[in-house]
């Protein structure tokens, strides 16, 4: 499903409470946050294109980039409505940002592309809106495209205000988001919510966001500083996420500091040769997968086939046989147009050998036990 930036309004849709209380997830991630904005500084340096403001998170050291070095985009993805009764995933995948934007292209760096997914609770309204209309916002931000940090986050909560403006759409409705927006080798990665951006770095997982959940140590401090309460891994004993955008009939007056948050947490890293697929799901994966688990699966069936909408299928159908419990939504990026490349283990050159005086030893120490 290509997501348009269209500012349109989603038509009504059946409201569904079993998207409100999914049960809460245990098993939490964290990333490591390292600022240097030398390392992009080195990438912008090799990319005379970028536009882009030197201030950043990065985990990428300079060592693994490669002057000269351009990703290819290309990507796939899959949806399912799963067990549940309604489908309540949107999400969005634009491999050509210059050609999708068309006229309102002028002045964004090249080449570029977008990612998104949302999981939506309460009906399908505010998902269907934050697909249709954040890359907009983001575009039209008045820091972008010099600090695409500051526009990023400034559309996420341009989106939030939107949906409690709205008239037309369900004040009830929320939606986590997860967006990857991409210029040259610069990788933004954007999260509201518990779903979840993994990078496979040659077989190697790395999670490029952090599952807000109300249980997570970070966010159940900040929700109590700010009046709320964790319940049995809910807020305020109703939403199984910490970050999310809508759900109105929850957050205070518009302004007003809410224990549900809808400000992004964000990363950015400066893609290597090394950076091999990026994986963007909404929870029903991840909830029955590790990322580890998930990059292995992808790797594995790139090397057969090198198509990543299968790749995304393959992801969706083993989530099934897991017996996720939700709608399953996800996007494979790749960064090549080749598949992966086989991993060589290099064999130890030192052959580890017993000498005849150990061996007598060894029989003599096994005959007195004998």
């Amino acid at each position: 499903m290509n997501g348009g930036v269209e500012p349109q309004t989603p038509p009504d849709s059946p409201s569904m409470d079993a998207g409100v209380g999914k049960p809460p997830r245990h098993h939490l991630t964290s990333i490591r946050h390292c600022a240097s904005s030398a390392r992009i500084a080195a990438a912008a340096a090799s990319s005379p294109d970028y536009g882009l403001d030197l201030g950043t998170m990065s985990l990428i050291s300079p060592t693994d980039v490669r002057a000269g070095f351009l990703p290819v985009f290309r990507s796939g993805s899959c949806a399912e409505i799963g067990p549940k009764s309604y489908m309540e995933d949107e999400h969005v995948c634009v491999d050509n940002l210059i050609e999708h934007l068309g006229g309102r292209a002028a002045g964004i760096p090249a080449p570029g592309a977008f990612y998104g997914v949302f999981d939506g609770h309460g009906g399908t309204d505010a998902a269907c809106f934050v697909r249709k209309n954040l890359l907009k916002f983001i575009v039209e931000d008045m820091h972008f495209p010099t600090n695409v940090e500051k526009a990023i986050r400034g559309a996420f909560l341009k989106a939030d205000h939107a949906l409690a403006d709205s008239h037309s759409l369900d004040n009830s409705s929320g939606t986590t988001a997860l967006t990857a927006l991409i210029f040259g080798r610069a990788l933004f990665i954007a999260n509201a919510g518990d779903c979840r951006a993994v990078l496979g770095k040659r077989g190697r997982a790395v999670e490029l966001s952090r599952d807000h959940k109300p249980t997570c140590k970070s966010e159940k401090i900040r929700i109590e500083k700010l009046g709320g309460t964790v319940f049995d891994g809910y807020l305020n004993g109703q939403l199984a996420v910490a970050r999310a955008l809508g759900d109105w009939h929850m957050k205070g007056p518009k302004g007003s500091i809410s224990p549900l948050s809808a400000e992004p947490e964000l990363q950015e890293i400066v893609l290597s040769e090394e950076d091999e697929f990026l994986i963007i799901g909404c929870d029903g994966l991840w909830d029955v997968m590790t990322s580890q688990c998930a990059v292995s699966i992808v790797r594995k069936e790139l090397m057969q086939h090198n198509n990543p909408e299968k790749c995304s299928g393959e992801l969706v159908q083993e989530a099934l046989k897991r017996d996720s419990c939700d709608n399953l939504t996800v996007v494979v990026i790749c960064f090549s147009s080749n598949p992966p490349p086989q991993i060589e283990i290099p064999r130890s050159r030192v052959r580890r050998s017993i000498s005849l005086e150990g061996l007598h030893l060894l029989r003599g120490a096994l005959d007195s036990n004998a």
